[in-house]
């Protein structure tokens, strides 16, 4: 009797133990400042009410991607968080699942929907790419404040504009514009290489790859204006340097920081709920501290930081969005063109 006992107290404390172990769920995004407010600011909440463990994988959203092809079949990370460009390539990799209906997805503005993801992911932040410039030199000089991509091409800002290159997505994001203004686009790229070479290139200091360096630049005086994204020079702003963000009146290409179930992960369900949490008003208020707009149209901020993301009818009206399909398939060969032709 004793020895059946033991049995029975052992398999309760074994069930037990089994109740109460605690699930964990994986999520890959960006670094720095971010990973830092996503800990602090939106996973408890979840965390609490799903009574699951969530690690925050960091990593730049080709990082992320690498990750995902690496682990095919035996996926760790359950729920990426990447730039809507590799959003787009995971999908075409069949690296994401199809994304569960829900209320809230009723709520995302066009340009962020799963429509425009193949179902497979949902956009969750706005980022704007346009013109940063040095407030305090054009007040000086008296020159009015830039309006148009072509403000770049100005002869007079020789050697004092920058961009990333066409491995960055703002320099990308740049040559598309350039195309579009000059009767081609993403299907007819050459344009922009022509006017990136005979306009803009003259004009470019350097072509940094590095937000840092960039950032840099400005502080040093060594460029007057630059390609930039809205939260980048919202971050250079708040150190006091006096920056401002244009939205070009051709349009501004939008960065949607866009989220998707890992397809074959091990907690589909709990990823399902935490991308319906990711894309509620609540969580894209606190992502907008990180310099992203909201995708949610009933997400509230308060006037300080709706002036800093894009956000309102107003500011949304001016993205655009890119064919990323038709730029994924051509983008080594057009790094190849830039690297013979531009730098």
């Amino acid at each position: 009797m004793k020895h059946i006992r033991t049995i029975v107290l052992f398999g309760a404390t074994a069930l037990s133990s089994a109740a109460f172990a605690q699930e964990t769920l994986y999520v890959a995004g960006y670094s720095g400042d971010f990973q830092t407010m996503f800990e602090k600011e939106i996973s408890p909440s979840f965390a609490a009410k799903h009574g699951v463990k969530i690690v925050f994988v960091a990593g730049n959203s080709s990082e992320t991607i690498a990750k995902l092809q690496a682990q095919k079949g035996n996926q760790e990370i359950n729920v990426a968080l990447v730039d809507d460009g590799p959003m787009h390539q995971a999908v075409q990799f069949g690296l994401c699942d199809s994304v569960a209906e829900a209320p809230v997805y009723g709520d995302i503005y066009d340009i962020a929907k799963l429509s425009a993801f193949g179902g497979k992911a949902v956009g969750v932040g706005l980022v704007a790419t346009g013109i940063t410039y040095n407030k305090n030199l054009f007040e000086k000089n008296k020159w009015p404040a830039p309006t148009s991509w072509n403000d770049l091409t100005d002869e007079k800002f020789s050697k004092r504009v920058t961009s990333n290159p066409i491995s960055g997505t703002f320099g990308l994001n740049t040559l598309v514009m350039f195309a579009r203004m000059n009767g081609g686009g993403e299907k007819n790229i050459e344009p922009g290489f022509d006017a990136i070479r005979d306009k803009l290139a003259p004009n470019v200091l350097s072509w940094s790859a590095s937000n840092a360096q960039l950032a840099q630049m400005f502080q040093n005086g060594d460029i007057d204006l630059g390609v930039w994204g809205s939260n980048r020079a919202v971050a250079l702003k708040k150190t006091g340097f006096p920056v401002e963000f244009v939205y070009p009146k051709e349009g501004a290409p939008a960065i949607v920081a866009s989220a998707c179930v890992v397809a074959g992960n091990k907690q589909p369900a709990l990823s399902q709920a935490f991308l319906q949490y990711l894309a509620s008003p609540e969580v894209q208020a606190k992502l907008a501290t990180q310099g992203f707009g909201p995708t949610n149209r009933n997400a509230k901020l308060e006037a300080s930081l709706a002036q800093e993301v894009p956000y309102g009818d107003e500011k949304l009206s001016k993205l655009v969005n890119l064919d990323w399909d038709t730029i994924n398939q051509n983008r080594a060969e057009w790094t190849k063109q830039w690297t013979r032709t531009v730098e």
